[in-house]
């Protein structure tokens, strides 16, 4: 008996030196970063020094891309490890998430992490029910959060922001010393002074964001912990502007993405295969040695950050249920506009369940379902205003609204060799017929090999969720803007 015993000590103190090798875990995700904003990826005017240090030291990866362009599923979808349409009232803006469901913080935490979080994590949205925060509970800074961790346990930290969410202190990326005239204005952007400037605002947000993460960069190598902890950086869906938050055009569902871990992963890697952020949860469990739930539909990406495996995904899915109930009284009411996709290297297939509602909320307040809901999917801003206030100048101008504000298809296909800036739907064009018939087969079964609601008749229930946030209102609509 007592050497019995004297070997299972042993083997609990191999186990927990096993443990103390596992890795740390960061992510860092910033709020509406989109992309390619960062320096790594080309962009002339913001400068993101640690993005660009991870990604020179690990792997940048080209198609990394949310399951919603919508702050709350997105980040659900990355918590859970599954699309967000399966997540039931979880799919929406400010809704709720149920306790039940596997969490990765909560996975790890139960396998010896310390885990926690820093500012925006979950939602916005309730936790009823649930006994722990989601993402770790929140705490005053990863310094503090330190403090707080058991001696040699790995730990688990997300590191949130509000950046570069709005609103912006205006003119702070110009009076910061940018070059408006550099700026590569998205496509479907009239080119302004104004737009100009609202998108520098938002560079300079971005670059604090990257400020925040190289702090923490900085601290794990001062610890000397740097090389055994996973980082990757990110953002939970496009910027807060016109055609980009809130749709699945790649302005709104790609984001820049870059991960390091030291010489688990070879430096200096580019990815073009399709990632989905729902990849995230699945990695770090595989990587802590913690058995992935059934229930994930993400793909572990430890195999190819490492080159132990190199599998790649050709596609990648993306989708959109309610983010502010603005629809028009009688046509939606408290519903919301429900799109799904699917993008590979050469198209983009998107299908708009209900074509009839406004994709960025109703442009006439006066019938919106809920007061102040005037065009609510899109936030309120410069870029905006102007967009509206000139949408008569000329064709161009005209256009450019007509595609962020206005209805649309119930299908649209974009020939990305063609039109990378997705402004040209060719659905209707007889030469894309196979193509489209290829893409709508390949997205309905995969949509209902994930069960959802959506393909099997139950997508009303989406509509009829709780909306637990405000809506926004914006004065001074229609007041001409100086040039």
């Amino acid at each position: 008996m007592k050497n019995l015993h004297g070997l299972l000590c042993f083997l609990l103190f191999i186990n927990m030196a096993s443990a103390d090798d596992r890795p740390n875990i960061v992510l860092a995700i910033a709020d509406d970063w989109g992309w390619p904003h960062a320096s790594a990826y080309g962009d002339p005017v913001v400068k993101t020094p640690t993005f660009d240090r991870l990604a020179k030291e690990g792997v940048l990866f080209n198609h990394a891309y949310v399951s919603s362009p919508s702050c709350t599923p997105s980040r659900n979808a990355i918590l859970t490890g599954q699309f967000h349409w399966r997540l039931g009232h979880g799919a929406n803006l400010w809704s709720q998430l149920d306790p039940d469901t596997p969490v990765y913080p909560h996975l790890l935490k139960e396998a010896g992490y310390h885990i926690g979080s820093w500012r925006k994590s979950y939602g916005p949205g309730k936790l009823d029910g649930w006994s722990d925060h989601p993402a770790g509970q929140p705490g005053k800074g990863f310094e503090a959060f330190l403090k707080a961790r058991p001696a040699g346990a790995p730990f688990c930290f997300w590191l949130g922001a509000s950046d570069p969410h709005r609103g912006y202190k205006r003119d702070s990326g110009k009076d910061s010393g940018m070059d408006l005239s550099k700026i590569k204005l998205p496509a479907c952007f009239p080119d302004s002074e104004m737009v100009r400037g609202d998108v520098a605002d938002y560079y300079f947000e971005v670059q604090r964001f990257d400020r925040d993460v190289g702090n923490v960069v900085a601290k794990l190598e001062e610890m000397g912990e740097l090389d055994n902890t996973i980082i990757l950086m990110t953002g939970d869906h496009g910027m807060p502007f016109p055609r980009c938050k809130g749709n699945l055009y790649d302005t709104g569902a790609r984001v820049c993405l870059a991960a390091r871990w030291g010489e688990k992963v070879k430096p200096g890697q580019v990815v073009d295969a399709f990632i989905s952020t729902t990849d995230f949860a699945p990695t770090f469990l595989e990587a802590a040695g913690v058995k992935i739930p059934s229930q994930m539909t993400g793909r572990s990406l430890v195999g190819l950050m490492t080159g132990g495996r190199t599998e790649n995904r050709s596609f990648v899915l993306t989708g959109k249920e309610r983010h502010t109930p603005c629809q028009e009284k009688g046509n939606g009411d408290g519903g919301g506009t429900p799109m799904r996709a699917i993008r590979n290297h050469q198209f983009l297939y998107i299908v708009n369940y209900e074509p009839s509602r406004w994709p960025a909320g109703t442009p006439n307040w006066r019938k919106a379902f809920v007061a102040g809901g005037w065009l609510g999917d899109c936030d309120n801003g410069p870029t905006k205003t102007y967009m509206v206030d000139y949408k008569d100048k000329d064709d161009i101008h005209r256009r450019l609204y007509e595609l962020s504000f206005g209805k649309r298809p119930r299908q649209e296909l974009y020939d990305l060799r063609n039109d990378p800036d997705q402004l040209v739907n060719v659905y209707n064009d007889p030469e894309y017929a196979s193509v489209i018939k290829e893409l709508d087969e390949q997205l309905t079964v995969q949509l209902k090999n994930t069960k959802d609601p959506r393909v099997v008749g139950e997508g009303a229930q989406f509509d009829a969720y709780p909306y637990y946030g405000g809506i926004p209102k914006f004065p001074g609509v229609g007041k001409k803007k100086k040039k």
